[in-house]
């Protein structure tokens, strides 16, 4: 499952980083809709396949208590060097057995920025298991996912409904386009949707 991503970031070629700092404006419009539901205290937050950790030290920056898990070292290696948010915790762990993989638990909210897509319908069923086990009974989750490809070297995207057979005990409550800014033409070709869900 990591050996592509250890290659990329051995590399240097992480495309997916560009996007994610052109679309955090967007990507904070989200987080201030979850955060205005919550009031001061948001609880934790889950980033799965937090790669080298932007993501998941905005989330402490913004006041969450914020855990990233990932399973290539060399991107949580940087992300322990580059976060800096003293706060931040992250973990190198398969995100398909995230009970016993020393996250904790109670999460109020979990991220997934393109990871379930690309994993295989076995793999989402047991990241889905692990996520509502640990989840708090009022969670929310964002999880953005390209629409479904066909083509053998890009991520299999994921359609909603997709989502919700993995996410059985989870109700989609919006789906809205994903902010493009920073993608590659193919990538904004494949219509990345942002799924909001929250444990039923």
């Amino acid at each position: 499952m990591s050996v592509g991503y250890s290659a990329a970031y051995w590399w240097g070629f992480t495309p997916w980083k560009r996007a994610g700092r052109e679309s955090r404006a967007s990507f904070d419009v989200m987080l201030e809709l979850e955060e205005s539901e919550r009031g001061p205290q948001l609880g934790r937050a889950l980033d799965l396949g937090c790669g080298t950790g932007e993501r998941t030290g905005h989330l402490v920056e913004r006041g969450w208590d914020a855990v990233g898990i990932d399973n290539v070292r060399q991107a949580v290696d940087i992300a322990v060097r580059r976060t800096g948010v003293a706060d931040t915790r992250f973990v190198v762990g398969d995100v398909r057995h995230l009970v016993h993989s020393g996250i904790g638990s109670d999460f109020s909210l979990v991220l997934d920025v393109g990871c379930f897509e690309g994993l295989s319908d076995d793999d989402r069923a047991l990241v889905a298991a692990g996520v509502t086990q640990l989840a708090a009974p009022d969670a929310t989750m964002l999880l953005m996912s390209t629409s479904p490809q066909r083509s053998p070297v890009r991520s299999r995207g994921a359609s909603q409904e997709d989502v919700e057979r993995a996410y059985a005990g989870w109700t989609v409550v919006s789906a809205a386009p994903a902010d493009t800014s920073g993608m590659s033409r193919g990538q904004r070709g494949s219509s990345p949707t942002w799924y909001r869900l929250r444990r039923s």
